[in-house]
């Protein structure tokens, strides 16, 4: 028996009948997998009667175990530093988030300007999360600057793991990375800031595995374009290596992804227009709190002035 994080390396006489013929693939944890790891490593640690475990890794997808006991150990510092005699919920998402986001760094100085344009960003992102029908729940949404390099994030819970999505869902998860850049279009008349580059990224290398690997785009067809990577195990089958197609294709994909991009960049902005009082009362909060979980962001959403209800609610379906 031996194991390796390199299959893709090893030489085929190794790999032949007799040897080592046999492979076995031990993958990262699922939902449920991830519960019950987490309830090994509680059993170790006195846990307040709010835990709620479950909560923990619906948001800690492809986490390993290693990953997880971190998370259950920081949770019990962290009661420990504020003199507490059990761990509570809020110390596990204290210690989620550090370990996904990063430490805060609330000692970074942001001036008024760059702090009020990063709360109309996050605020654009929620405001969408919340509009566009298949997104994620909406968690928690925040302004404090991570020591990864985040000036704010969005946080989004699955209700349960996904193996596959459809092109609705995939457009509506663009619409909510679009949605930052979007509020500040509007708010700050066109004048943008470098704040949504990493939305952009994710969102065009989105697109582009929707127009190359997943046919969703009808000038290209039901074909895939580029040649995945070789590896079963370790990358993921969407990265390409490799053009095998013309020149006039790659047109073609260029085209289809900036049409898609701008079409749902069109619809995050009709989204927001029709809900700009609801995006200002959202980042006026954030300024003030810079936190928001989910019932404090309902509450806001059902402010009656000086947006209708019915204005708000048209574009704001809050789950």
């Amino acid at each position: 028996m031996a194991a390796t994080n390199t299959p893709e390396v090893l030489d085929a006489a190794l790999l032949r009948a007799g040897r080592f013929d046999r492979q076995v693939l031990v993958d990262r944890p699922d939902l449920k997998d991830r519960i019950d790891i987490l309830k090994v490593h509680a059993r170790k640690i006195q846990m307040a009667g709010d835990v709620n475990l479950e909560t923990i890794a619906a948001r800690t997808p492809g986490m390993v175990g290693a990953d997880l006991a971190n998370i259950v150990n920081e949770a019990a510092l962290l009661a420990v530093r504020r003199g507490a005699e059990s761990v509570e919920l809020r110390d596990l998402e204290q210690a989620a988030d550090r370990v996904t986001l990063g430490l805060e760094k609330k000692s970074r100085v942001m001036t008024a300007e760059e702090k009020e344009r990063v709360a109309v960003h996050e605020a654009g992102h929620a405001l969408v999360a919340l509009s566009v029908k298949h997104a994620d729940p909406l968690h928690r949404v925040s302004i404090i600057p991570r020591s990864i390099g985040a000036l704010g994030y969005t946080l989004q819970l699955p209700t349960q793991e996904r193996y596959l999505m459809t092109e609705p869902e995939l457009e509506d998860q663009i619409a909510v990375l679009m949605g930052g850049r979007a509020a500040e279009e509007i708010q700050y008349g066109g004048v943008v800031s470098t704040g949504a580059a990493d939305d952009l990224e994710r969102a065009s290398a989105l697109v582009r595995q929707m127009v190359t690997r997943f046919g969703m785009s009808d000038p290209l067809g039901k074909m895939t374009y580029g040649q995945p990577v070789a590896s079963p195990f370790l990358k993921s089958p969407f990265e390409m290596e490799g053009r095998n197609y013309s020149e006039r294709t790659a047109e073609t994909i260029d085209s289809e992804s900036r049409r898609i991009l701008d079409d749902n960049y069109g619809r995050v902005m009709g989204i927001l227009l029709k809900n700009r009082e609801p995006l200002m009362r959202i980042s006026h909060e954030l300024m003030q709190k810079e936190t928001l979980e989910r019932a404090e962001l309902d509450r806001l959403l059902m402010a009656p002035e000086p947006a209708t209800a019915e204005e708000i609610h048209g574009g704001v379906q809050c789950r």
